[in-house]
This record gives structure tokens, sequence and C-alpha cells, in this order.
């Protein structure tokens, strides 16, 4: 298994491709932003990563799955320190069944609310509702990985743990 050393190198690398994208500005006083900006390509592909990001976030996920809860705190600390990379990575398939549902939602986990509660709360529920009109039964999931996610409350909404343990 990779080591958290070899992470941050991957990560670094991937960084470094997907910086000057979501730096990026978006100019919201032009009519039609919100279209040209659905209209993009997915940073991932636009950096040409897709692959090698998805490899990455599948290692990161059993990783951090497996790990103590040192070795956790220091995958959510990297995805607060390389945020270009944070900001893009995403799984390439929709929470349908009960083992894609633990991994996007151990990936909510590792990103620890980003940098906006708010938006994590979206997604959240975004995925809860997809995972549920599939038919997975969510909350045992979402109380599986509640236990090994964040307990601190970084912009005073909650914890991660305690925004799995309220979707349940």
């Amino acid at each position: 298994m990779a080591s958290l050393d070899d992470f941050e190198l991957r990560i670094m690398a991937l960084e470094e491709k997907l910086r000057p994208i979501a730096d990026r500005p978006v100019d919201i006083t032009k009519p039609g932003w919100d279209v040209r900006l659905r209209q993009r390509q997915h940073p991932l592909d636009e950096a040409g990563i897709r692959r090698e990001a998805e490899i990455l976030l599948e290692e990161l996920i059993s990783f951090y799955q497996a790990s103590a809860e040192e070795s956790r705190h220091a995958v959510r600390k990297l995805f607060g320190e390389y945020r270009a990379f944070a900001w893009a990575a995403s799984l390439p398939f929709d929470p349908t069944t009960e083992e894609s549902f633990r991994r996007h939602v151990i990936l909510f986990s590792m990103k620890d609310q980003g940098s906006d509660s708010r938006d994590a709360l979206l997604w959240l529920q975004d995925l809860c509702q997809k995972a549920r009109s599939a038919g997975v039964n969510a909350a045992p999931v979402l109380k599986e990985v509640a236990a090994f996610s964040s307990e601190w409350n970084k912009y005073g909404m909650g914890s991660t743990r305690e925004m799995l343990r309220r979707a349940c």
C-alpha cells in the first residue's frame, strides 16, 4: 500500500496541472456565464489527468477506510492543502449501489467539508437522494463512515461526522 508521502507527491503533481483551471476567473457579470460554465470540460478531462486522478482517488479511499485516525487526519489535511485537487477530485459513477455510495461518502469524509460547509451539505443531500432513488439503504453506510470522520466543527455548522449522522 502507498504511503502518505507517496500520496502527497502524486497529489502535488495533479495539483500543478489543476491549479490554472481552478484559478481561472468566471465573470458572472456577463450574460450566459452559467451556461458557459456548465459547458466546460470537467477539470480532470481538461487537464488530461482523469485516469491518473481516479486511480489515486481509489487508492486514497481504500487507504482512508482502512487507516487509523492519525492517517485519516493526514489525508483530510492533504485535501485541505491541495485545494485544486480537492475541488476537481470526483468519482466517475453515480452512487447507485451500496458500494459506490460508500466510496462517495468516504470521499465526502476525506474532503471534510472543503471550503464551504453549505456546499458540502448540498453535495451530501444530492448523494443521499441519488442513492435512495436507486434503492440503496443509505443509513448504515452513513453511520459507518460517520464513525471514522472528523469531529472538528470547521465552519460552525457541525462536523463532518455530525453531518453524516444527521443525514441518516
